[in-house]
């Protein structure tokens, strides 16, 4: 197991992308944030902290689960986890990530999205970008591009959840890669 960002670079990262969001849409005016559970609401409340530090204004931040609205899974899960107490119509909405992979986590999402209403636009940020892509998603705001084998596995960590803020990349192991 390697270590890819340790604290600081993790913050230090979350500070640029909050700045590049404030900056491609001139400001925060109409901007949502809906963090994909569960990492990526941590992100995603991060950014609006980051956001509010830098412009003094409260993004409205939401968390979606998307597991009701995979494409490999076709009974509902009562358990949904999203919370977005604001609507979406005609609003900029960021979608947060941790790791971009297939892209089918982000199609899941956008669906989930929709059904809430008609945002003027969706933008995604994706703390890693690992590449393998299966669809053609693209993050709008990538933390860092990290290409990885199908052998490895990135893991983000964040102290919301886990013991530290760090990323890590590590080998699978036999068994993990069977499953995939």
């Amino acid at each position: 197991m390697k270590q890819l960002f340790n604290e600081q670079a993790v913050k230090r990262t979350l500070v640029r992308i909050s700045h590049e969001i404030l900056e491609k849409n001139k400001g925060c005016q109409d901007l949502v944030l809906v963090g994909i559970v569960t990492r990526g609401a941590y992100l995603s409340q991060r950014i609006a902290q980051q956001i509010k530090l830098i412009e003094g204004v409260e993004v409205p931040c939401g968390r979606l689960d998307i597991t009701n609205y995979r494409d490999d899974r076709k009974e509902i899960i009562a358990n949904d986890l999203s919370h977005i107490p604001f609507s979406v119509e005609n609003k900029i909405v960021v979608l947060v990530d941790d790791v971009l992979f297939s892209g089918r986590t982000v199609r899941a999402a956008m669906d989930g999205i929709m059904k809430l209403g008609r945002p003027k636009e969706i933008q995604l940020v994706a703390f890693i970008d690992r590449g393998h892509r299966q669809l053609p998603i693209r993050a709008d705001y990538v933390g860092k591009n990290i290409p990885t084998g199908l052998h490895e596995i990135i893991e983000m960590h964040l102290s919301e959840i886990d013991q530290d803020d760090s990323v890590l990349i590590r080998e699978l192991e036999e068994n993990e890669y069977a499953q995939k």
